[in-house]
């Protein structure tokens, strides 16, 4: 832990935990659904795998995509491509303060729409969207998350889960900052 003076040279690692918290929940429920995985542990246990595919889907966790055309942002948190349906969901994580929810969404839509085209083009998509999965560090949701886990086929009730893992990690940053062990 961090020494005295208030603690905060922990805190980074712990920004970084919160929110590959939330993309294992998001990966582990896509994998599970796609029949990628059977590994039923509970998220906090769970290591993503790099890439996992069958015959119907393909699952990229935190991988850039190479593209003919050089794109400013490659790297989306998790890629999830239904090689049927030819659709590829570009999903991007972020814990922004609550009064930042709104632009933070919009930012990540503009952020990798050329990426978005590239796929398209280069992996022969019909469509790739882009599908922020915003949340504060205290657990509001934006009303667009539902929008988001419903384009993924994830159960509505999947915000509870998020809640609580973010709220969780929130927590840990706290007793982190306030020196607490």
């Amino acid at each position: 832990m961090g020494g005295g003076g208030g603690g905060g040279k922990d805190a980074p690692t712990e920004y970084v935990k919160r929110h590959d918290g939330l993309a294992k929940i998001i990966h582990q429920k896509l994998a599970e659904a796609a029949e990628l995985i059977d590994d039923k542990s509970p998220h906090y246990k769970y290591t993503p795998a790099n890439v996992l595919q069958n015959e119907n889907f393909k699952l990229y966790w935190n991988g850039s995509i190479l593209t003919d055309k050089t794109v400013p942002f490659n790297r989306p948190d998790i890629t999830f491509m239904s090689k049927k349906t030819k659709n590829t969901f570009l999903i991007d994580i972020a814990v922004p303060n609550a009064h930042n929810l709104a632009k933070t969404i919009t930012d990540k839509q503009n952020k990798y729409q050329e990426l978005a085209k590239e796929i398209c083009a280069l992996w022969k998509q019909k469509a790739a969207q882009v599908i922020p999965i915003v949340i504060s560090p205290t657990g509001v949701i934006p009303k667009s998350l539902s929008q988001s886990l419903t384009k993924l086929n994830l159960h509505p009730s999947t915000h509870i889960q998020l809640q609580k893992s973010v709220i969780l990690g929130t927590g840990s940053i706290v007793r982190i900052l306030l020196n607490y062990k």
